[in-house]
């Protein structure tokens, strides 16, 4: 391309100002440091972080991840459930907030998290925005199971009541979109038990 065509194409019109979910999806790399395979595996690092924040706050002692058939991911605790209230400011329950909001889990606020795990600590919502699909699962302290479903960071329908339950915690299950994870969207399972393990040995009573 010549340097006058370029010149002709840049132009106000050709500066798109991109905020939050889209911006992670348009520069994916700012966020989660590659899109290769140390990348994908981060998006797991991101959702076991806050689970991890859970446990050192003293209200999860087990996380599961699973590596399912159809090539998603499942991430489960055992802690306190992320919140479903409506959020005042957003008008949305707290979990879609959390979810599709970038920066807004509750690693910022001082007295939710003793500590914020992540190498990049950007959070579950750009683990949303990278993913076809993701599916969130909350086993809340009322008693009840609530659940919201998206794709491409984007919700699919409000958070909705789908069952009864006595525990507590949260489930994510997410499947990496092969569009921004060009390369490979296969997990090692060597690679995230020997992180899963570390993990373990850092983190007393995990």
């Amino acid at each position: 391309m010549s340097d006058e065509i370029k010149k002709d194409n840049y132009s106000a019109d050709s500066i798109q100002a991109l905020e939050g979910m889209e911006h992670v999806r348009m520069r994916p790399s700012m966020y989660i440091g590659d899109v290769g395979v140390r990348g994908l595996h981060h998006l797991v690092y991101e959702v076991v972080d806050n689970s991890i924040d859970e446990a050192m706050g003293g209200h999860c002692d087990t996380i599961i991840v699973d590596i399912n058939e159809d090539g998603s991911i499942t991430v489960e605790d055992n802690g306190r459930g992320i919140p479903v209230g409506i959020h005042k400011k957003e008008g949305v329950s707290a979990l879609e907030v959390v979810m599709t909001k970038i920066g807004a889990g509750g690693k910022f606020d001082k007295d939710s998290y003793k500590v914020s795990g992540g190498l990049h600590g950007v959070g579950v919502s750009v683990v949303n925005a990278l993913s076809n699909h993701l599916r969130a699962t909350v086993h809340s302290s009322d008693g009840k199971v609530y659940e919201q479903e998206y794709e491409k960071g984007k919700a699919l329908y409000p958070v909705k009541q789908i069952g009864e339950t006595t525990k507590r915690g949260t489930i994510v299950t997410f499947y990496p979109d092969p569009s921004i994870f060009t390369q490979t969207v296969e997990y090692s399972y060597d690679t995230l038990s020997g992180r899963m393990r570390e993990l373990s040995y850092l983190n007393k009573g995990i």
